[in-house]
């Protein structure tokens, strides 16, 4: 979810003047936008190896699951707009992730993620990040 959000690219309209953090000014009526997607790209953020996928990222020194600060990585959004949703979404996803490679092997048709779909990937912008013609899969039944 990093490298590929669901929403890449949220929008803010703000109710009145303020300042933010970093001493920028917003205005009444701007529209303030981050893109997640863009973000979970940023060498400054993520280091020299911001494109590859690697899990241990998550880890601390002791392998266990570290919560990384909301602002670096957005795909929730953070503070008072932080998703309601978000606890109940990594449960259900993990919960889907583990019924399903417990039963079947899966293979991406066409090899997947390769250096090349990183840079260049085959989405389709919209409000929601989509994949063109969707992901094509096998899945084989495992021996029990």
């Amino acid at each position: 979810m990093r490298l590929f959000p669901p929403v890449p690219i949220n929008s803010r309209l703000t109710v009145d003047d303020d300042i933010l953090p970093d001493g920028t000014f917003v205005g009444k009526g701007w529209f303030a936008d981050y893109s997640a997607y863009a973000m979970g790209r940023m060498e400054r953020l993520w280091g020299s190896d911001c494109r590859e996928f690697k899990p241990e990222r998550w880890l601390d020194d002791d392998g266990m699951y570290q919560q990384l600060d909301q602002y670096k990585y957005p795909v929730f959004h953070g503070g008072f707009r932080m998703c309601l949703g978000k606890e109940m979404a990594y449960l259900q996803m993990k919960s889907v992730v583990v019924a399903v490679m417990h039963e079947f092997e899966i293979e991406v048709v066409g090899g997947g993620g390769t250096p090349e779909k990183m840079v260049e990937p085959p989405y389709s912008l919209s409000l929601l990040l989509n994949m063109k013609n969707g992901l094509h899969v096998r899945l084989k039944k495992r021996q029990q």
